[in-house]
């Protein structure tokens, strides 16, 4: 696949600073300027001052010029906005107008996490030894931005927009809510949901495993208990683990460990779902109908 995930993306927020402390306590490390930042995927966040909360960008990774040449020509047939560099591809999502740049970057180079050490029944890999994962006592910090979740208007103009223009690729769909669209080789970097309003709705960040989904939520909800959203739980779409909460903008924003793995050139057939929960509670009302849109009904 020529792209290779979400690079960064401009947050407009009206409280810059109290938002980007509540990131900073999320965990990401703060590089001047509004900037922030995870373990392998560098600067990924950037904070700007706007009158309500919206997403002004999204950066996506490219191996190549070519790739660029090649997103250019789709999205002329589609008559997308366009603008070209020599390293980086500028256009605008047509539905909502979000700015999308397409830029050249090296890859997120992830270093291996170890093996879970689990008892399970018959199998006893931690004789005689606590769980590692109480040992930790630092602060949780994400090992990178993994995806979006858009809403949109008109999603049919907006998936044809990141499949048939980008070149994402589509990994799941449950119908009337919404497809999981990839340019990495997790499960979905955009979540695109049906929407009467278009809007951002979260924000996933990946980190170690469960543990460090739990004890990041948790850390965050004794700062502050009014964060906590919905979790901890597991998805069937994904089939990660989830926690989310929301900062004080009024975005989502989401741990999350254990994603679907998909191979660049593996086959996968996109599926139709009925459900996107595995196990965990149902999400509250406010989950799937964010107070502060007006007439939104998800």
């Amino acid at each position: 696949m020529a792209l290779h995930g979400i690079s960064r993306i401009i947050l407009g927020v009206p409280n810059v600073e109290t938002t980007g402390e509540y990131y900073e306590a999320f965990g990401l490390a703060p590089l001047g300027e509004h900037r922030f930042g995870t373990v392998e995927g560098g600067h990924q966040l950037t904070l700007v001052e706007t009158p309500k909360r919206q997403l002004k960008e999204i950066c996506i990774g490219a191996d190549a010029a070519e790739d660029l040449l090649a997103i250019g020509e789709r999205l002329v047939r589609l008559d997308a906005p366009l603008r070209l560099e020599s390293d980086a591809l500028h256009t605008a999502e047509p539905v909502s107008g979000t700015a999308i740049s397409v830029r050249i970057a090296p890859r997120i180079e992830q270093r291996a996490a170890a093996a879970p050490r689990l008892n399970l029944p018959g199998r006893y890999a931690r004789p005689n030894e606590r769980i590692d994962a109480f040992y930790r006592t630092g602060p949780v910090k994400p090992r990178k931005l993994g995806h979006v979740v858009l809403g949109s208007s008109n999603a049919k103009v907006t998936r044809a927009f990141f499949i048939d223009g980008l070149g994402f690729k589509a990994s799941d769909t449950v119908n009337g809510v919404g497809t999981f669209m990839r340019c990495s080789t997790e499960h979905h970097n955009v979540f695109l949901l049906e929407s009467n309003v278009d809007f951002m709705h979260h924000t996933g960040w990946q980190v170690e495993d469960v543990d460090e989904v739990g004890r990041g939520a948790t850390h965050m909800i004794k700062r502050n208990g009014e964060t906590h959203v919905w979790g901890l739980g597991r998805h069937y779409i994904g089939s990660n683990f989830f926690w989310y909460l929301q900062d004080p903008a009024g975005n989502f924003v989401e741990y999350y460990a254990d994603m679907d793995h998909i191979e660049e050139h593996f086959g996968w057939v996109e599926g139709i779902q009925k459900t996107g929960l595995g196990w965990g509670l149902k999400p509250p009302h406010t989950f799937t109908n964010p107070m502060d849109l007006a007439g939104f009904e998800g």
